[in-house]
């Protein structure tokens, strides 16, 4: 049976997802070709330490999530980052609650910085925060 962190995750990536053509990785190294479209990749991130609640007992977290996002394009790579970034918010705004799983989504601005890549065009790449609200009976489940 999942945690709800596993299950809030797991919401989050396939809510990602729904961009059209990018593909969304999840916890996995950035591969050594980069689609046109860009790519996505979930970083599970730190739960940190919960808020508690007593009577009854919730654990009440703000989940730091992280998206790794990563555009490779000689042409247009700032207008297709900024493309993405936009996507990203846009598909985070439509369903804040991922469902009725989480009590809140939010996000934090990126910081994008440009990677040279020797005998290819360089990268455009930046960190975006995530954070999860959520309460859970259980810090382990």
């Amino acid at each position: 049976m999942p945690t709800t962190r596993e299950t809030i995750l797991t919401a989050l990536a396939d809510l990602l997802r729904t961009i059209p053509h990018v593909p969304v990785l999840r916890g996995e190294v950035l591969p050594e070709r980069v689609p046109p479209s860009g790519l996505i990749i979930l970083r599970d991130g730190d739960p940190g330490e919960p808020g508690v609640t007593l009577s009854p007992l919730r654990y009440h977290y703000q989940h730091r999530a992280e998206l790794e996002v990563v555009v490779q394009d000689a042409k247009s790579r700032d207008a297709r980052f900024a493309e993405l970034i936009a996507s990203i918010g846009a598909v985070i705004v439509a369903d804040r609650t991922l469902g009725g799983l989480c009590d809140w989504v939010e996000t934090e601005a990126p910081e994008p910085v440009d990677l040279p890549v020797e005998g290819a065009a360089s990268l455009k790449a930046a960190v975006v925060p995530i954070i999860l609200h959520y309460a859970t009976s259980d810090p382990l489940a």
